[in-house]
């Protein structure tokens, strides 16, 4: 009798509990987690690819543990799932830091000055913080300190640029422009020359305290879909110091549930509650589907909106979700522009198991970049790159002098999944047998990209003949 006390008593306490993570009612909960939602599937995205390269070891995309430099000394294939609408122009190599206990000193080389290369800084809402590389730093390379939100010291006087993050976690990408398979190896060199070091090793000081260990929550299939989100999200919190501009967020948050640090028990939620937040979660779902469909795949947004710093993207979470929905990581607009191509030019979702396409490029009207272009080919389904017998994935302006030409100059692509004619085929970008999209990159693009004097080429059926 007494242990029956004890366990309702226990079991009461738990509820008491849970209802005072959850103050809401279940209307207002729906709202907010709307909200959480569009806020924090980036927060939990980022995390999917930290866990999946940084700490689970047995991981087919493990690159390196926290703190260490790892290089993909190839570039992207079908094979590479760690995230998705990879590119395949630029091997990369990866950094995920933890900037608790002190900073780190990233060191690059001098690269020849036609090759492009950027280290992208990246915080844990996937805000692109800073720039290092072609455009930012030049090409001569140097010693740049990356700092977390705490750290009080001073710079030492040969460091080039101090860079803080506004999270102590946090992921340094690096891409190196690799012309085509005879540049690996130059490439490879490159990579090895990365360096990656803390703080107190670079001066040769005492190193400080190591900071707490952390335990990692495993992933599970269904965490950016569910309101388990919302446990992820809590635990990568903790590692992101509140910002000012996010209190009133932040408080309304805490009506459901979701606080820094704190524990997400959904299992002591009610029926009602739970409803409340897939609800939520539907109707942010729902809200990104039109967005998509009236804004983005129209063209009337670019990639340029959904990628940058905490300032550009000034409170748009819908804009930060879609960049994480579309392709995360990608670059802010002075880095790159990317193209998306999800509609054809009647505006139907495009599938090359119903059409053939083309993409036309008027002569002298080729896309207009500082460094590079590519159309990348991906599967509409998994989001990921399109096996295919030529093992092509992509077509950039590196393949020009191999491309065939219009009559009049211009440019056409083929984005089908049957192989055209013989002498079509070395501008054929093999499609999946079903529903696909393209991505078209401009590294360093020209200002007549941002102005609108450079017109987008729409993507075309090709009719069959009756």
């Amino acid at each position: 009798m007494y242990k029956r006390l004890m366990l309702t008593a226990l079991s009461l306490t738990l509820s008491i509990s849970a209802w005072a993570d959850f103050t809401a009612t279940p209307e207002e909960a729906r709202g907010i987690a709307k909200e959480a939602y569009l806020y924090g599937f980036p927060v939990v995205e980022m995390y999917k690819t930290l866990y999946t390269q940084a700490v689970d070891k047995k991981s087919s995309n493990f690159k390196a543990p926290l703190n260490k430099i790892g290089n993909t000394a190839k570039a992207f294939t079908a094979q590479d799932t760690a995230f998705v609408t990879p590119n395949a122009d630029t091997p990369y190599s990866f950094i995920w830091m933890d900037l608790r206990a002190e900073p780190l000193v990233l060191t690059l080389p001098k690269i020849d000055e036609n090759r492009y290369y950027s280290v992208q800084l990246i915080d844990a809402y996937t805000q692109n913080f800073a720039y290092l590389g072609t455009r930012s730093t030049g090409d001569n390379g140097g010693h740049f300190m990356i700092a977390g939100p705490n750290w009080q010291g001073q710079q030492p006087v040969n460091i080039d640029r101090l860079l803080r993050s506004e999270t102590n976690i946090a992921y340094a990408l690096y891409r190196t422009q690799l012309f085509d398979d005879k540049d690996l190896a130059k490439v490879k060199r490159i990579q090895k020359r990365y360096k990656v070091e803390t703080l107190s090793h670079y001066v040769k000081h005492k190193a400080p305290p190591p900071a707490p260990k952390i335990a990692w929550p495993k992933p599970t299939p269904t965490m950016s879909d569910t309101p388990d989100l919302f446990r992820y999200l809590n635990f990568m919190l903790a590692f992101a110091p509140a910002q000012v501009a996010e209190k009133d967020l932040l408080a309304r948050f805490k009506k459901i549930g979701i606080e820094a640090g704190k524990p997400f028990n959904l299992h002591n939620y009610t029926a009602e509650q739970r409803q409340a937040l897939e609800d939520g979660i539907s109707d942010a779902k729902a809200e990104f589907a039109r967005f998509k469909k009236d804004k983005v795949d129209t063209h009337q947004v670019s990639s340029g909106d959904f990628f940058g710093s905490r300032d550009h993207l000034n409170g748009n979470y819908l804009y930060r979700y879609a960049g994480a929905n579309i392709g995360i990581f990608g670059n802010s607009a002075e880095e790159a522009d990317y193209i998306g191509y999800f509609v054809d030019n009647d505006g139907q979702l495009v599938d090359a198991a119903k059409h053939d396409y083309t993409l036309h490029f008027d002569k002298g009207a080729l896309p207009p970049a500082e460094a590079f272009w590519s159309l990348t080919m991906y599967d509409g389904k998994n989001k990921l790159l399109v096996a295919n017998p030529l093992n092509r994935y992509l077509i950039n302006s590196r393949m020009l002098p191999d491309l065939k030409r219009d009559a009049d100059g211009g440019l056409t692509l083929y984005l089908q999944n049957r192989a055209p004619a013989n002498d079509l085929q070395s501008n054929w970008l093999p499609a999946p047998n079903g529903p696909f999209y393209g991505v078209l990159r401009l590294y360093l693009p020209k200002p007549e990209v941002s102005s609108g004097q450079w017109q987008i080429p729409p993507l075309t059926p090709v009719k069959q003949e009756q």
